[in-house]
């Protein structure tokens, strides 16, 4: 079984979707997108979202 990328827990920030094993929220990557960020700047500010 795979693990997951995406998980979500009324117990981490009272359930918003996160990247699994971490806590930060998904929707910080797709805002970092929209405002033209990178996937690796993304990256660089949140090193415990890894691009695996």
């Amino acid at each position: 079984m795979e693990t997951p990328l995406i998980t979500r827990s009324n117990d981490i920030l009272s359930g918003t979707p996160v990247f699994y094993g971490t806590r930060v929220p998904v929707q910080n990557l797709i805002d970092y997108l929209s405002t033209g960020e990178t996937i690796d700047a993304f990256l660089d500010d949140f090193p415990t979202v890894s691009q695996e």
